[in-house]
């Protein structure tokens, strides 16, 4: 296990550092919509400022990981990290996209860098890294969201809050610090043989972008849930994103043992299944305690689908071009990444939270079809 961990230090750091932002920011999502003086909807939509900058970092993700070679993914996690203070310092409706606009572009950027390294490393050493890794954010994200929940209930206004995960997060950036970590098959190859990535890429993407839309939406709109759907404190609310970050975390160090025993595409529909039942429970939910263990059976499922996608993509790929075949899926799973917050804003800005979680279940069911397509792609 020592080796496994010292092989993906570099990525396991970048994971981790990515979901310390992210669950203190959607631990912090209340202040900050005070902050504003908006409602839930406004909000959604000032939130879509975040993938215009995602998806426009994502496109040049690999030729930036090209161009920076070793240096791609320290540097690239440590754009995040800094991008992620803005937020807290954008005190008016017009200044806070722009600070998400940073944020996006950081987020981005990483994500593509650091599951293309993850795809790299195992073929490398023909070991399966991706839900190790994966749970380093799941993980990562509920230290954020349970530190954020801490700060806040000490009366930490957002920039202070922010800012102090902004600066764990570029600590966590010099443990991406490799010896040689520049990413092979980032580049176009010239066999126009490999250069093709064929459908493989999009079909994974779209049950990426299903698990990402799915999670990233709960995660950060669960404690909205929790404190103004069911009447829980704000201690209460930071709960929501960390018991199901926890939960995904653990699930996905079983993820890591399992994908090595069970065929992905049953992995996946098993996943999208438990989770679906989760959301439903969540949406149906009386009290937070409810409410948590929707969130925890949504995150036993939700937790082996992405990582599981990803690998899947990265093993029916040509070697040559096995991170841009990961690269494209990053980019396709992640506008679920994105928009799924903003999506859900304004579905319970018309509708309210709960009918956000039955569309999350929705999406979430089919999931077994596109994984039962992937896997005659095989």
């Amino acid at each position: 296990m020592l080796t496994t961990l010292s092989r993906a230090r570099a990525p396991l750091a970048a994971f981790a550092a990515m979901g310390v932002l992210w669950g203190g920011f959607a631990a912090d999502l209340p202040d900050i919509k005070t902050m504003l003086g908006v409602e839930a909807q406004t909000l959604g939509l000032l939130l879509f400022a975040t993938p215009i900058a995602a998806v426009t970092s994502m496109l040049v993700a690999p030729a930036f990981g090209v161009r920076a070679g070793g240096w791609a993914l320290p540097l690239a996690t440590l754009i995040m990290a800094v991008a992620f203070a803005m937020p807290g310092m954008a005190g008016s409706v017009w200044l806070f996209p722009l600070a998400m606009l940073a944020a996006g572009a950081g987020t981005g950027l990483t994500d593509v860098i650091m599951n293309a390294r993850v795809a790299d490393l195992e073929n490398r050493h023909s070991q399966p890294l991706m839900n190790l890794c994966h749970a380093a954010y799941s993980f990562g994200l509920a230290g954020g969201a349970l530190l954020v929940g801490g700060l806040r209930s000490a009366q930490f206004g957002p920039a202070a809050t922010l800012g102090t995960i902004a600066t764990l997060a570029a600590a966590l950036a010099v443990l991406t610090v490799e010896k040689d970590g520049a990413i092979a098959g980032l580049g176009r190859p010239k066999d126009k043989i490999a250069a093709r990535l064929g459908p493989v890429p999009l079909i994974g993407g779209a049950i990426v972008l299903i698990a990402f839309l799915t999670e990233n939406a709960a995660e950060n709109w669960s404690a909205l849930h929790i404190e103004q759907t069911l009447g829980g404190s704000p201690a209460a609310g930071a709960m929501g994103p960390a018991v199901m970050a926890i939960t995904m975390g653990f699930a996905r160090l079983a993820g890591q043992g399992l994908a090595q025993r069970v065929a992905g595409h049953v992995m996946l529909t098993c996943g999208a299944l438990l989770s679906a039942t989760g959301a439903l429970i969540a949406a149906a939910a009386s009290s937070p305690a409810m409410a948590y263990g929707g969130f925890i059976i949504m995150g036993l499922g939700s937790s082996v689908i992405a990582p599981t996608a990803f690998s899947m993509v990265g093993q029916m790929a040509h070697p040559a071009a096995r991170a841009r075949a990961v690269a494209r899926a990053t980019l396709l799973g992640y506008f679920g990444y994105f928009f799924g917050p903003p999506f859900v804003g304004f579905l319970a800005g018309h509708f309210g939270l709960r009918a956000a979680f039955v569309f999350a279940a929705v999406l979430l069911l089919s999931v077994p079809i596109w994984a039962r397509v992937l896997g005659r792609r095989r």
